[in-house]
């Protein structure tokens, strides 16, 4: 005698999706790590579908994706990795690796993420163009002063958002304070009076690069 065919398991309904959505978003009625892990969830897939988006339409990201592939660098969509990271950041490249993270979660506006896939872009780029050694405060001084200007980081309205407003020689002097930021937390830089001597070095000849740019973007 056959044994009987088990009954397959009936799908969740609607309602019962979004009461686990609910109940997940809420955290009523489930643990704080399945909350977390939902939360977690959730920024990721967000971020690949803007990531995903900006690959095709960004004038921006399209341009950096096109430069690097000429200059024999290509950056696949497997390359620009979603996770959650430091918050002090919002993005990050590898060099060993050939990547580039894309801090989850953190990002304020669509803008904002636009810019920081240009940021890493334009460090990738260095590092392919020019053998950047990292552990090189000049080096990664001149990225970072090229990554800033020309991704967008500077631009008027999204310091003005963050509350640092400089009228005069505005953008220079975003790009600047980033930059001295940014090497300051180089493994290399003793303090952050080294960063500012570092930066101020470089900066006249390492802003005036634009390139793949024609300009500032």
């Amino acid at each position: 005698m056959s044994e009987p065919t088990p009954t397959p398991p009936e799908k969740p309904s609607a309602f019962e999706k979004w009461r686990r959505t609910a109940m997940l978003v809420t955290g009523l009625g489930v643990t704080e790590d399945e909350r977390l892990d939902y939360l977690v969830e959730q920024a990721r897939l967000s971020c690949e579908e803007k990531k995903a988006r900006f690959m095709q339409r960004s004038p921006a990201v399209v341009f950096m994706l096109n430069h690097l592939r000429a200059a024999g660098c290509e950056l696949p969509p497997s390359n620009i990795v979603c996770a959650p990271c430091d918050r002090r950041s919002a993005g990050g490249f590898n060099p060993q690796k050939g990547a580039i993270v894309l801090c989850q979660g953190v990002f304020f506006g669509d803008a904002h993420m636009e810019n920081t896939m240009v940021h890493e872009m334009v460090h990738m780029f260095d590092h392919c163009r020019f053998k950047v050694d990292w552990l090189n405060l000049r080096h990664h001084a001149c990225s970072e002063i090229r990554a800033n200007s020309l991704s967008g980081d500077c631009r008027f309205s999204r310091e003005l958002r963050i509350g640092s407003l400089a009228f005069t020689k505005h953008h220079q002097d975003c790009v600047r304070r980033r930059a001295i930021t940014s090497v300051s937390r180089n493994l290399m830089c003793p303090d952050k009076a080294t960063a500012e001597r570092v930066v101020n070095e470089v900066f006249e000849s390492c802003f005036k690069d634009t390139r793949p740019f024609d300009e500032i973007y």
